[in-house]
């Protein structure tokens, strides 16, 4: 049997819809609309950022976030999704 495409897997993932990216050689990642799928490059599923949604009341000195679904949410957080940083945050 014929060995696989070293990047059959993402191949798969892309043909299917998903959002690929490449690593540069200044260390950081670039969408590829259209990979070249060469060898020797590395490539990933385009890591999704998160979102969430929370509750921040002030108490005192201090202030209570949760996440609770039971609160009506009064913020929205969006982290990316590769580094986990904060990229952004609304008052709803």
């Amino acid at each position: 049997m014929k060995k696989p495409h070293k990047h059959a897997e993402l191949i798969k993932a892309w043909a299917d819809g998903a959002e690929i990216q490449h690593l540069g050689l200044s260390g950081e990642w670039y969408d590829s609309e259209t990979p070249e799928w060469l060898n020797y490059g590395v490539y990933r599923i385009k890591p999704e950022d998160v979102v969430l949604f929370g509750w921040v009341h002030p108490n005192g000195e201090t202030s209570i976030f949760s996440t609770f679904s039971g609160q009506v949410s009064n913020i929205k957080l969006i982290f990316d999704g590769a580094t986990g940083k904060l990229k952004s945050a609304e008052v709803l």
